[in-house]
């Protein structure tokens, strides 16, 4: 296992403060770390450490909706409607949509055009970000604000990622089922997968123990400053980028839901239809990774600052590979130097 470890040490020297990494696959599993687990000290992160997973959890979510069309209860194609006073959808968007970012709902952490445009949404980015990163936001508020804005386009006729889609979804959830979102996934995922160590609602602003201390780089007027983001709230990105986890509960959930544990044939194959520039099914991204390595499920994601998550599968949920990164002090832009070091990490472990 020489090869991934190695592939840990990469992410590291490319600049990320530090890695938990684990592969499970039909010889049994391998797990380590690579990196530092707070800035000036020696200490490794730690193997099965929590973190900030970020948009990891829109599989989660998805699953859950599919659940509830393979029950009857929701059917995938119907509008979405009945979510709350003052959440009006046009009429056109179904569930469908919102899993597989076609519905053109402003994104409520901002919109980003080719142009080089910004629309600005909730504080997401920056010193405004970090100053604000504790606030508690109910997802009607951030729904309210996503609506309140021009769509990007009609619905089912364009491909653009944001995060108001799945915090409607969720909404979709409360709505059907009667239970609260995290009462309702706990319910079907987390309580029947064993999956204590992942946390998905509430107004959630402390990583339980262990964790890894994660560092966000930002401009305070001509200064350069570096914030420990350990701490931020789990309420901001509600059933689209709030989740806690660890690389154990991912890969566990995400054997599972690839292994047909969680979903009937159909309609996770319906999932793992991709569509979009960028192969996005209904929560997963689809990838052939080419040179004859096959194709992969996965879901990255990110906090705001100072996290970000791995989580990929073989199509039969037999090989997998979930990690948990910190960003630190280094002058580097993670999503620069992210490719490189992912796709010597993905030759490794496919």
């Amino acid at each position: 296992m020489s090869d991934l470890q190695k592939a840990a040490d990469a992410f590291v020297a490319a600049g990320f403060a530090g890695i938990q990494l684990r592969v499970r696959d039909e010889h049994g599993e391998w797990a380590g770390t690579a990196g530092v687990r707070d800035l000036g000290a020696a200490d490794a992160p730690p193997v099965d450490g929590h973190f900030w997973a970020g948009s990891v959890v829109k599989t989660f979510t998805a699953t859950a909706v599919l659940q509830l069309v393979a029950e009857g209860k929701l059917e995938l194609d119907a509008p979405v409607t009945g979510l709350g006073p003052g959440l009006a959808f046009d009429e056109r968007i179904t569930a469908r949509m919102l899993l597989q970012h076609t519905s053109g709902l402003f994104n409520y952490t901002g919109e980003y055009f080719p142009d080089g445009t910004v629309v600005a949404g909730i504080p997401a980015t920056g010193k405004e970000w970090v100053e604000a990163r504790l606030r508690g936001y109910r997802p009607e508020e951030l729904v309210e604000l996503a609506l309140s804005h021009p769509a990007r386009f009609e619905p089912g006729t364009g491909w653009s990622y944001s995060n108001t889609n799945y915090t409607v979804a969720a909404l979709l959830i409360e709505r059907v089922t009667g239970q609260a979102y995290g009462e309702a996934l706990h319910e079907r995922i987390l309580g029947p997968l064993g999956l204590r160590d992942t946390v998905l609602d509430g107004d959630v602003t402390d990583l339980p123990e262990p964790y890894a201390h994660g560092y966000y780089r930002y401009q305070d007027g001509d200064d350069g400053k570096v914030a420990d983001v350990s701490r931020q709230n789990l309420s901001m990105l509600f059933g689209a980028g709030g989740l806690i986890s660890t690389t154990r509960d991912l890969a566990t959930f995400f054997a599972a839901l690839n292994g047909g544990r969680l979903l009937p044939a159909p309609l996770l194959a319906e999932m793992r239809t991709p569509a979009g520039p960028i192969g996005y099914g209904l929560g997963v991204f689809v990838q052939d990774l080419g040179e004859g390595r096959g194709t992969v499920l996965h879901h990255n994601g990110g906090a705001s600052g100072g996290y970000g998550a791995l989580m990929y599968s073989t199509p039969d949920g037999r090989r997998t590979m979930t990690a948990g990164l910190t960003t630190g002090d280094a002058e580097v832009n993670p999503a620069e130097v992210m490719p490189e070091a992912l796709n010597a990490l993905l030759s490794a472990v496919f």
